[in-house]
């Protein structure tokens, strides 16, 4: 319903925008739209309440400030919360088209952010989530590279360590979230293990002055960990305001 009024400065990001697919590890309970701008919240707000109330929507706001809002959305017996938030531009690559909600934040840079939440609170979810990009779209140590790129206060160094400090958890940590299946916790945890250890030697291959981008193969036409062998084609891909699509000159 909301597709309508997407654009690539309001789109959705993240829990919902990873999981909109049915092959995922969990089910997000709200969705997040993010501007690029403080006056860009407020002007789509104000879209997507007229076009909630007008087909029989409640919006109900709990939080109205500055660059974020938070409301609860509410028809019938069904409720939802949305939230409107202003989020840097800066980015890897520009918001994707989609057809079920009008744009949405790329995984990569999806993937990114979940980082920098993961360092910044010990969220079961953002740990569910990073293993789900680890495993599907971009390994931890290429993820935590270009990380950086994004908050350079961090090193991907620094930032591996303070990771070092998640991945601790009970099974009743996962209870209250909606899960496709139930965690494994020990195979879960040899998974970050390896993960963090893995991460740890891509680092250290990795030259200072490439320090906080993706890297994108031109022959496979997808971002990759870099290996260094003889045949790797993959170039340095760095984020700008906006984002930008790989381009490599022939």
């Amino acid at each position: 319903m909301l597709a309508i009024n997407r654009s690539p400065d309001s789109y959705l990001a993240g829990g919902a925008a990873i999981h909109l697919q049915p092959n995922t590890t969990r089910y997000s309970n709200d969705l997040d739209f993010f501007q690029d701008s403080v006056e860009r919240v407020a002007s789509a707000f104000a879209q997507d309440s007229a076009r909630l109330a007008a087909v029989g929507y409640t919006v109900e706001i709990s939080i109205n400030q500055p660059g974020y809002i938070r409301a609860f959305v509410q028809k019938d017996e069904e409720r939802t919360k949305v939230e409107w938030a202003h989020d840097s531009a800066w980015r890897f690559l520009p918001p994707i088209v989609d057809a079920v909600v009008g744009y949405r934040l790329h995984p990569l840079d999806l993937a990114t952010n979940k980082i920098l939440a993961l360092v910044g609170r010990n969220e079961p979810r953002d740990f569910i989530d990073i293993l789900y990009f680890h495993r599907t779209t971009l390994s931890l140590g290429a993820i935590c590279w270009a990380a950086v790129g994004k908050d350079p206060g961090f090193t991907p160094l620094s930032l591996l360590e303070m990771l070092r400090r998640r991945g601790v958890y009970r099974p009743e940590d996962f209870s209250r979230l909606h899960l496709v299946g139930p965690v494994n916790i020990v195979g879960q945890k040899t998974e970050w293990l390896h993960a963090l250890d893995s991460a740890e030697r891509f680092i250290r291959s990795r030259p200072p002055t490439q320090m906080g981008c993706l890297y994108y193969s031109p022959r496979e036409k997808i971002f990759v960990e870099p290996t260094g062998a003889a045949d790797d084609d993959s170039v340095p891909h760095f984020g700008r305001p906006g984002g930008v699509l790989p381009h490599v000159e022939e």
